[in-house]
């Protein structure tokens, strides 16, 4: 069935049950809303480090860290490591979480601000924005599941072979040199880039994989709540984890196979023997040009920034028992998932020396290597990848649904239908925690558009999360300024954006398709590769088959295998202001036409009129000012506006109250816990001694403890560790 052994079908069955039976046995502990949407607060330590790590990683974080390798090789790895700069300061984040004492984030808003509406426009807003992140996960597990169960070829379709021969040859003009390519085929290139033909087929049934998976989450995250779905994440967490290794020693073992030599050490040699020294560039490589280090700076402090404001991000550390578990937990599930990012790197660095040939749609890459390397073994190791990557999936969809759930429950629905009883919100819960997996699963479905509105999730935090930081940190935040700063960043930073393309004549218009000029980078590399040969040998080739007057200035060198050689690369041109680029229609009468693709960089417009010429700027320059403008224009304008306005009596007991919840560490028993926070609340000086600035400032930056300042410490250390087992995995053998 579906190209699947009967022992993978009863290694996936087993699994089902497994997490279906979880969640009922867990569902017999739920009293209440916090057993629910928190788990009762009772998780410790190893609970939340493997509930961060599964929250962390869905079915989309090890194929895609395949993808990114295949397109810039070593830079890839580094590519999904960019957010690693941001763990150490979730070590004082996750503590926030945890003495804010709310059922979620939204109720922060509501009691910092003294206001129900930006408490519910906040959890309405997230709840469809982890709608639209859940989607991603199901889309990408399409991609490797369906790569698991390909179609034969004499099983491909007229239309299907015709779209396989149109992907193999944009395969052979990739691989050739940029300055051997004719004015036809850079053209043709072109093209087939914006085609994108696929060159593997599947004849898995999405729809039946889909619903299968929403019925498996729905019956254990409705029954169990978060600790059904914490538990499940810790089991989850092991087929992660199994799925980071499992793929090594059987692709090591076929390398060896292939090129000799033997163990582990042997394959990296084999790997850098035959790929290009630019396939182990971490940083300059032509390939991966946009990821400056002003730019991967600029990221990581947004992701800290934003991430801060994401209600999934909240969940899990305000349901372990005391503080300290809740940093402990975050901080290194974090950094086990940065860890195991490295060794997904290394299975696709080994994937795409075998099979990299194979196909043009790199999404495909990891699933096709599992079905070439485990397959053949018939021993339900298929079945246990399938399994590893739903497990990643659901570990990362209950949390979802919890989280929505808790949102929609407790800050939209429980304020226009109060005093029903702790039974009746747990029921409605259930029920909205299914239909957040069910738009999911529909918006999976009904196009891979979705991928697209990932790029938005990652920026969507900028709307709240100067109002997080700034509730937390800074009394005199109004109310009014939240509304004003969180209105105007909706308009600039997404109505505008998605609307702009709708008025006619703005998608053509000649001043909005300026782009980067086009620059010619040569790389000089000390040792030429076999793959470096055997690329030079056919692009020679190419240009010998081409007629004289198609031919460039100048053939292409011929080079010597371990001999130093040159390579010029063409930066492809890109769209100063259209996230999604420029793209050529041609009319009925084959006129052709440029017109911006996705969304206008509004502000990046008003940049540009303001006389600064962003088309001289590198790509990653311009990406580096809007991603700076997203993160602080929002803190600019709350501090302005609230400068501006006055807090009312309410709201300055509500900012007194935050103040002294935040720093008023969380005690071990819930009832001293709970009299020590209300003696607090009533009189908020008693927590002035833990100001970093003095008891009169209305700035409210905490002092640091022992804890504090060895937790962070440490953190850094673990950072610069990953950072050096990446150096070190990619240097093996060379």
């Amino acid at each position: 069935m579906f190209g699947l052994g009967i022992v993978d079908l009863v290694v996936i069955a087993v699994y089902f049950l497994a997490m279906v039976g979880i969640g009922f046995w867990a569902m017999s502990r739920i009293k209440n809303q916090e057993d629910f949407f928190l788990g009762g607060r009772r998780m410790g330590k190893i609970i939340q480090i493997f509930a961060n790590f599964g929250q962390a990683t869905s079915s989309d974080t090890g194929p895609s860290v395949a993808t990114t390798t295949y397109h810039n090789g070593a830079a890839g790895i580094w590519s999904a490591l960019m957010m690693v700069f941001a763990t150490p300061f979730f070590w004082f984040t996750s503590v926030w979480y945890r003495r804010m004492r709310v059922m979620t984030l939204g109720d922060f808003f509501t009691k910092r601000y003294h206001s129900k509406g930006i408490g519910g426009a906040y959890s309405a807003l997230m709840a469809v924005g982890l709608c639209v992140l859940l989607s991603l996960g199901f889309i990408s597990m399409l991609k490797t599941v369906q790569a698991l169960t390909p179609k034969a070829e004499s099983e491909l379709t007229v239309n299907e072979k015709a779209e396989y021969a149109r992907a193999l040859e944009l395969k052979s003009l990739e691989s050739m040199d940029a300055s051997s390519l004719s004015v036809a085929e850079s053209t043709r290139l072109e093209n087939l880039r914006q085609e994108a033909p696929r060159q593997v087929f599947s004849h898995m049934n999405k729809h039946i994989l889909v619903w299968s998976i929403v019925i498996i989450v729905c019956l254990y995250s409705i029954a169990g709540g978060l600790e059904a779905a914490l538990i499940s994440d810790l089991i989850q967490g092991v087929f992660i984890l199994l799925l980071s290794v499992m793929l090594i020693p059987f692709a090591a073992d076929q390398i060896n196979a292939i090129y000799g030599g033997t163990g582990l050490m042997g394959a990296f040699e084999a790997l850098h023997e035959q790929k290009s020294m630019s396939f182990f560039q971490i940083l300059g490589s032509p390939k991966a040009m946009d990821f400056t280090w002003y730019y991967i700076a600029a990221i990581g402090f947004m992701g800290l920034i934003t991430a801060t404001a994401q209600a999934n991000t909240f969940v899990t550390p305000s349901s372990s028992k005391d503080e300290y578990s809740a940093r402990f937990g975050m901080t290194f599930g974090i950094y086990l998932k940065r860890l195991v990012t490295v060794l997904w790197g290394v299975t696709a660095m080994f994937a795409v020396l075998l099979f990299a040939d194979k196909m043009t749609d790199p999404d495909l890459l990891w699933g096709y290597a599992s079905r070439e390397l485990l397959g053949p073994l018939n021993m339900g190791l298929i079945g246990l990848m399938i399994a590893a990557l739903m497990a990643a999936l659901m570990s990362t969809a209950d949390m979802m649904m919890i989280t929505a759930s808790g949102l929609i429950t407790h800050n939209l629905y429980r304020p226009l239908f109060p005093n029903k009883s702790e039974k009746h919100y747990v029921a409605f819960g259930r029920c909205v925690g299914g239909l957040v997996v069910l738009g999911a699963a529909v918006l999976t479905l009904a196009s891979d558009s979705v991928l697209g509105l990932l790029k938005l999730w990652w920026e969507f935090g900028t709307v709240f999360a100067a109002s997080l930081w700034m509730g937390i940190l800074w009394k005199k935040t109004t109310s009014k300024a939240v509304w004003a700063q969180m209105t105007l960043s909706t308009i600039f930073f997404f109505t505008l954006p998605l609307l702009s393309p709708l008025v006619p004549g703005l998608k053509t218009n000649a001043y909005l398709l300026k782009q980067t000029e086009s620059r010619s980078i040569e790389q000089v590399y000390p040792r030429a590769t076999q793959e470096d040969v055997d690329r030079q040998s056919a692009a020679i080739a190419a240009y010998e088959k081409l007629a004289p007057e198609d031919r460039s200035s100048a053939p292409p060198d011929v080079i010597k295998l371990n001999e130093p050689w040159s390579k010029s690369y063409l930066m492809p041109r890109k769209s100063v202001f259209w996230t999604d680029g420029i793209e050529v229609e041609t009319l009925d009468e084959g006129t052709e036409v440029a017109q911006g693709k996705g969304r206008l960089n509004v502000l990046l417009v008003v940049i540009d009129k303001m006389g600064f010429d962003l088309s001289a700027n590198p790509y990653a320059l311009n990406e580096t000012i809007r991603v700076l403008l997203r993160t602080f224009l929002p803190f600019v304008l709350l501090i302005i506006v609230s400068l501006m306005t006055r807090r009312s009596k309410e709201e300055e007991e509500a900012a007194d109250q935050t103040a002294a919840r935040i720093l008023t560490p969380v005690l071990a028993d819930g009832d001293e816990d709970a009299q020590l926070v209300a003696q607090h609340e009533s009189d908020p000086s008693l927590v002035d001694d833990h100001k970093l600035f003095g008891p009169n400032s209305h700035w409210t930056f905490s002092k640091w403890n022992k804890v504090d300042a060895i937790g962070f410490g440490i953190n850094v250390l673990a950072l610069l560790a990953i950072i050096g087992f990446l150096y070190f995995v990619v240097g093996l053998g060379g």
